[in-house]
């Protein structure tokens, strides 16, 4: 069975994603440089990357519905895990988009929040 290993992403709607994530910089220390709306917390023991980043409240990035936010799972095999729960009879978006850092696909659990898996090189 496959599993996820971890949490590669947090993402938050925010009116203004700039002065959401500058707070989150200036307040929580999260690694946010400025004028970006993102930025990447890596562990010290294995190195793993976990995203944090606001979108813009129309973002359709997080799905249809008022998901104010969406988490992206970290899992050893995207292909695996996507079967898995198309098996179990999960929506499962057809596409899986790669780039230099990994490849992605998404689902919906049974209360409609979609999320994230990532599949890191």
């Amino acid at each position: 069975m496959e599993r996820v290993v971890g949490i590669g992403g947090v993402f938050l709607k925010t009116r203004d994603p700039k002065t959401l994530a500058a707070w989150y910089r200036d307040h929580l220390g999260v690694p946010v440089d400025p004028d970006q709306t993102y930025g990447a917390l890596t562990s010290s023991g294995a190195g793993e990357m976990t995203v944090w980043s606001t979108f813009p409240t129309d973002t359709q990035y997080f799905g249809p519905g008022p998901a104010t936010f969406m988490v992206n799972y970290r899992v050893k095999n995207l292909d695996a895990m996507l079967t898995q729960l198309r098996a179990a009879g999960a929506q499962v978006e057809d596409k899986v988009e790669t780039y230099e850092y990994g490849r992605f696909g998404w689902a919906t659990d049974p209360e409609g929040n979609r999320f994230e898996l990532w599949e890191p090189k």
